[in-house]
């Protein structure tokens, strides 16, 4: 008996179920030479490949094709001169800026989709990486700076990735927040901090959007780099979350090969400088036991069959370009946010205009992304004068100016019946940058506003920005980077075709030293250490806590129309959480346009906890979030659910998340500084 069913499990182990991608999984690795696992373990690249895993044909196991993508298909294993065409996708802080996981649904599948058509296998997208310091050059490839905003992000794009058969790799694991020092710097982050709020969204990430892989991140995080910290990969993401996925690494983010190997990274991009001649030495001289790099290709390798990458390899096909252009500039509308729009200057009416003139150094091109590997080069745009030509028709006279002379443009700027002024940035991987308007363009503002009082700003940045101009102009825009349908999109809310919806994922300082991380202790560090002594108060949290006056605040954005809040219900108003079996709260209410346009609103509910000496807590936190569309006068009835995780907090004392008892504000808004109906919920009990 004994006999045969060793005989049967044998014969199962050499010729799995093609179902049991786990057993063929290790069928495969089973059968590998030495020198085929460590080639597994690493791309290469040469004059042909640039993000490559090679295969091994002799047993079936494909290539490995990866390209970036939290922005569209990006760079991919195309060398670097002949980056292959993609659809430009709003940029992702535009994205979080919809508040709509639906959009960033959609956002992932026409990434994911592209990178397949384009033989990519796995794409390096979402970035989930929390906004400490709006400096970041990589603020605009983030969700904002609040985590459960990004999670839920995260999640919808996720979703819309692997939904195409394409694996997803959220990233950078973990803390990734700054690009001065980006690949040294050793942040200090205590336990509780990290816990709430630069890990949330990875959670979210794995547990609700499932993401098949995960990418180690550059920085030291308390004294160990990302893709060799143990606390980091194996404890809290594999045994804590569960995750079950694939490990890789950031391009050159890898600092060791037997540390690296036993904390669990699986595949270190681009090259092996350290997973090839050196992992096989450390095999031979048992520093790394053979088990070990088998579980790592067991794990890749068992990802890759569930997403049909053994069996269905992905087939270049051309890209739908107006398809998926439609698609990009719905996103890009969705995430304007309209700032300003004193004296309803907004919407225009080109029935009634004869004359616009454009400034600024964006107006003649396309703003279709930030720069740096998550760079897209469009298979077409849209620039601003042509969108807006375009809507206007030829009856309306449209002239644009990029170069600046203050007179000019201020009697340019006067002729007109109205002045757009289009400013931005070019932020980019790499380097950090200052939250000012470089060159001439605060000027460019300045003097179009004194020759026209119909001024308005369209600003397209990748972060909040200093606005010193703020009260000179009667409207103003934020389109982010709006990707190649940038001129229709800004041209749409510009001429209320499109009633601006977005909201503000990150929030807009007055000045600098009004930020969270405003010494050079805590940014950019010093001695290559940051230290993140403003702990949980990162973005909204400090100004609230503070009582600091932002520009504009987090969750902030008007719209064309109007919307009232009422008949709040929460239940119940007494909560324990002393059992496994965890009551929800219920969070009820209604919202209605009541203005004259259809228009979205984005209904926001926050918890203040209760806050000790020990545990200082914000006054607020974002947990949950609705988007409606609503017609004039029409009524939405809304009804979120709060779990025991919305009232917790991370203990320090006993390394798990604990409820603070006592009693919890429910606030429900139409941003972090606009409540509009308030509650409270008795909170019983701390035990687990």
């Amino acid at each position: 008996m004994l006999a045969a069913t060793a005989a049967l499990a044998s014969a199962i182990f050499a010729n799995p179920p093609a179902d049991n991608v786990d057993a063929r999984a290790r069928a495969i690795v089973h059968r590998m030479t030495l020198d085929e696992k460590i080639q597994e373990l690493h791309g290469i690249r040469t004059e042909v490949h640039k993000r490559f895993v090679p295969g091994v044909p002799r047993l079936e196991i494909p290539d490995f094709i990866v390209t970036n993508g939290p922005a569209g298909a990006g760079p991919g294993d195309a060398p670097k001169k002949k980056q292959n065409p993609a659809t430009a996708l709003p940029a992702p802080i535009s994205l979080a800026a919809t508040w709509d996981p639906k959009l960033a649904r959609l956002h992932g599948e026409i990434a994911a989709a592209e990178a397949k058509y384009l033989g990519a296998s796995l794409l390096e997208a979402p970035t989930v990486n929390i906004v400490r310091v709006p400096q970041n050059g990589r603020t605009f490839e983030g969700y904002g700076e609040d985590p459960y905003l990004s999670g839920q992000i995260s999640v919808g794009n996720i979703e819309g990735i692997q939904g195409q058969g394409v694996i997803a790799n959220v990233k950078h694991y973990a803390a990734n927040n700054q690009e001065t020092g980006r690949k040294t710097i050793n942040e200090v982050i205590d336990e509780r901090t990290l816990r709430e709020i630069y890990l949330p969204a990875f959670e979210a990430s794995v547990k609700q959007g499932h993401s098949a892989s995960v990418m180690c991140a550059y920085p030291h995080v308390n004294g160990l780099f990302a893709c060799e910290n143990d606390v980091l990969l194996d404890q809290i993401l594999r045994k804590e979350w569960g995750f079950n996925g694939f490990v890789m690494s950031d391009f050159g983010a890898t600092h060791s090969t037997v540390a690296s190997a036993l904390a669990g990274l699986d595949l270190e991009m681009p090259t092996g400088f350290y997973y090839a001649d050196e992992l096989k030495k450390a095999v031979q001289s048992g520093q790394v036991p053979e088990s070990v790099i088998d579980e790592m290709l067991v794990r890749r390798f068992r990802t890759m069959m569930e997403f049909g990458v053994f069996d269905r390899p992905p087939v270049p096909k051309p890209i739908p370009a107006q398809k998926d252009g439609l698609a990009a500039r719905k996103i890009a509308e969705a995430g304007i946010v309209l700032l300003k729009n004193t004296g309803n200057v907004l919407p225009l009416d080109a029935k009634h205009l004869h004359s616009i003139v454009i400034f600024g150094p964006h107006v003649e091109d396309a703003v279709t992304g930030g720069g740096g590997s998550s760079h897209v080069i469009p298979v077409y745009s849209v620039d601003p004068v042509e969108g807006i030509r375009k809507r206007v028709g030829p009856s309306v006279s449209v002239r644009f100016v990029n170069d600046y002379d203050g007179p000019m443009a201020t009697a340019l700027a006067r002729s007109a019946d109205v002045a757009i002024v289009m400013v931005g940035d070019e932020d980019t991987e790499g380097k950090d940058h200052p939250l000012t308007l470089e060159d001439d363009q605060n000027a460019f503002v300045k003097a179009a506003a004194a020759g026209n009082p119909r001024t308005i700003v369209v600003l397209k940045t990748g972060s909040p920005m200093l606005l010193p101009w703020v009260d000179d102009v009667p409207a103003i825009l934020e389109a982010w980077y709006p990707g190649e349908e940038d001129g229709n999109a800004v041209a749409a809310v510009l001429f209320g075709d499109v009633n601006p919806s977005g909201k503000l994922p990150v929030t807009f300082p007055k000045d600098l030293a009004d930020l969270p991380a405003h010494t050079p202790e805590q940014y950019p560090g010093v001695d290559g250490v940051a230290h993140y002594t403003e702990g949980v108060f990162v973005g909204y949290r400090y100004f609230d806590a503070k009582g600091i006056e932002p520009l504009f605040p987090f969750g902030f954005g008007l719209s064309y129309t109007t919307f009232a809040y009422k008949n709040l219900k929460v239940s119940p108003d007494t909560a324990s959480f002393s059992s496994a079996a965890v009551p929800d709260v219920t969070v009820e209410f209604d919202v209605t346009n009541t203005g004259s346009l259809a228009g979205a609103e984005v209904a926001q509910l926050y918890v203040g906890l209760p806050s000790t000496d020990d545990v200082p807590e914000p006054p607020q936190q974002l947990k949950g979030f609705q988007k409606v569309e609503l017609k004039p006068g029409k009524t939405a009835h809304i009804k979120l659910q709060l779990d025991r995780r919305a009232f917790s907090y991370w203990d320090v004392q006993t390394h798990a998340w604990a409820v603070m008892p006592g009693m919890a504000k429910i606030i429900v808004g139409a941003s972090s500084r606009d409540p509009r109906l308030q509650a409270s919920v008795q909170i019983q009990s701390a035990a687990q």
